[in-house]
């Protein structure tokens, strides 16, 4: 710098340089830089009230010389306090200007005085300059650590999502082959059935069964299968005393096999007083045809219910699919408006297998909350991650709740476990990268640091945890308005503590 330049920046000085070196963060400065300083920035007295708002475009740096400054953020719908602090030097606004158009410059907090105070000031242009013509080294060695770890994140994020895919993939296979052996089972039962019945309609035809008897016959026949459709629920004692009953009826009728028999009559909803109607209407038949029509309900009866067996299996297949496609936002824009409760429901769908039958679910849904804006398939991973811990948590056996409410213009989902709650000093720890209870090849860590991003970083929602042993809850908070798009991910700011 010239003489005549260093002279003209001495005739502006707005402020004193010795008492800019008093702050720790330009102590370290040399002469001509506060110089600099003060010739550039302001000194600025500000009442008290809101200086910046989160979101805004970052336009300045602020340095506190006195007062009392306030950083605050928005949380699930509410402010909440970050610091609050009088210490001289402490410091927030466009710090981040350095990096340039990179990234988004905006406020990252929100920051109110308490009282008159006063700040050092400095536009976000000008401090960008000095970082690059002061600090060139620092400024390569920044921008690489910002960037670098936000590639990191997102590879490791990416492996982490891919091995929650394989688990998933793993799990839905098991899920499918259960419906899909149950249809093939049912298909060969119900060809040996349709085999049976032909049989019978041959002794039909070759006039074993008298004329007049038929009508009623076939009407029983379309009785039976209308009944099996409305046939109630009965316990397992129900079941087995009606068994004994009509197994009893229909050996004293000389029907062979009749045990084996029974169990199918009690499933349709059949008792005694069914089967005399039928004896009735074969009352003057030869034995022979007696048994011919019973095995005749039978097969109807069995065919029914292998039919059904058929349905229940193939629209397992079907919702599992449907339950997938849910799960991973397949053919969907990654940005939409949802009913929460769908993405709760799929994720659950994709980890049965991991609850078992030892996690009893218990869904306490809000229904009249309203749709969110999200990304859902982001938010299936963070359901993913919060119902794989708690499941983790209880080791397999417990109650698993996942409930929603609507919340200060926020929908709110809580997933609570019956576990043995994570240690206090653990609690502190668990959003970070890398850090994990489960042992060692267990757990990578990234999950909740993962589905934290998501969430506040992504959503600009919230996430907490409160626990205590039989009872942990994580707490989501989605804003119920859509998010800036495209939102950089902030970095943490101390506000100069």
């Amino acid at each position: 710098m010239t003489s005549n330049q260093t002279a003209d920046r001495r005739s502006r000085l707005v402020c004193d340089p010795a008492e800019l070196r008093a702050l720790f963060l330009f102590e370290k400065l040399n002469d001509e830089q506060l110089e600099w300083l003060c010739a550039d920035g302001r000194v600025e007295t500000i009442e008290p009230g809101l200086v910046f708002r989160e979101g805004d475009p970052a336009t300045c740096f602020y340095v506190l010389m006195d007062g009392e400054l306030v950083l605050t953020k928005q949380s699930g719908g509410a402010e909440v306090e970050l610091v609050r602090t009088a210490h001289h030097g402490a410091y927030s606004g466009a710090w981040m200007s350095y990096i340039g158009d990179k990234v988004e410059q905006i406020y990252d907090n929100s920051m109110s005085v308490t009282r008159p105070s006063r700040f050092f000031v400095i536009d976000a242009a000008v401090f960008a300059t000095m970082m690059h013509q002061w600090f060139p080294m620092a400024v390569h060695l920044l921008e690489g650590l910002f960037f670098g770890s936000r590639k990191i994140n997102a590879r490791i994020g990416e492996r982490e999502r891919l091995l929650a895919l394989g688990s998933l993939s793993a799990g839905l296979t098991h899920e499918l082959n259960n419906p899909a052996a149950a249809a093939v089972r049912a298909t060969a039962g119900l060809r040996e059935r349709v085999a049976g019945m032909r049989h019978k309609l041959a002794m039909m035809a070759e006039g074993k069964f008298a004329p007049e008897t038929l009508g009623p016959l076939v009407r029983l026949q379309e009785e039976a299968a209308a009944q099996i459709a409305k046939a109630p629920e009965l316990t397992p004692m129900e079941a087995a005393d009606r068994e004994d009953l009509l197994g009893d009826w229909l050996e004293e009728h000389g029907i062979l096999d009749g045990w084996d028999l029974a169990p199918n009559f009690v499933q349709a909803g059949f008792d005694t007083d069914w089967l005399e109607r039928v004896a009735a209407t074969l009352d003057d038949a030869p034995d022979q045809v007696f048994q011919g029509a019973i095995r005749w309900l039978n097969y109807t009866i069995e065919t029914e219910l292998l039919m059904n067996e058929i349905g229940d299996s193939t629209t397992r297949i079907s919702s599992l699919v449907d339950a997938a496609k849910q799960y991973s936002q397949m053919d969907r824009a990654p940005f939409q408006v949802v009913d929460i409760h769908e993405l709760l429901d799929s994720t659950l769908v994709m980890l049965s297998r991991k609850l078992g039958d030892g996690v009893r679910v218990v869904k306490d849904y809000d229904r009249s909350l309203p749709l969110v804006p999200c990304y859902a398939a982001e938010l299936n991973q963070v359901w993913t991650n919060l119902i794989d811990n708690a499941v983790y948590a209880m080791n397999g056996a417990g109650i698993l709740t996942v409930a929603t409410r609507h919340e200060n213009d926020c929908a709110v989902v809580v997933i609570g476990d019956t576990g043995p709650g994570i240690p206090p000093d653990a609690r502190g720890r668990i959003f970070e990268p890398f850090f994990t209870t489960k042992p060692m090849g267990e757990g990578t860590g990234l999950g909740l640091d993962i589905s934290f991003r998501i969430v506040v970083n992504k959503h600009g929602g919230d996430i907490s945890v409160s626990s205590e042993p039989g009872d942990t809850r994580f707490t989501v908070w989605l804003p119920l308005h859509k998010p800036e798009e495209n939102q950089a991910e902030p970095e943490s700011n101390t506000g100069g503590q």
